[in-house]
């Protein structure tokens, strides 16, 4: 009987190395990347703090951002079309070009 008993001690053991062994190579596996899944993609959709449309506080809101954005934009296109006429002019009082 007592063979029996080292037998099923040996078994157990055995078992339980496997499971550790398991247990082991799924903590060493690198995660999977769930980010290219539909509940992946509705995840990380709900973690991302979305802008307002209108200022919230002291928070700015889209809209303003916007309009920020268009104002530069302008001003920096109208500046660099004065520039290149101003180049023009000046290329052509000199009678630099063509």
């Amino acid at each position: 009987m007592s063979e029996e008993m080292k037998d099923k001690k040996v078994a157990k053991s055995e078992k339980q190395q496997a499971k550790e062994a398991k247990k082991l190579a799924k903590k060493n596996k690198p995660a999977k990347d769930h980010w290219f899944t539909i509940s992946g993609i509705t995840k990380e959709a709900k973690r991302v703090r979305w802008p307002h449309w209108t200022n919230q506080g002291s928070e700015e809101g889209t809209l303003q951002n916007t309009g920020e954005v268009l104002v530069f934009t302008i001003f920096f296109a109208l500046f660099f079309v004065l520039c290149d006429l101003g180049v023009a002019y000046l290329m052509k009082v000199f009678g630099i070009g063509a």
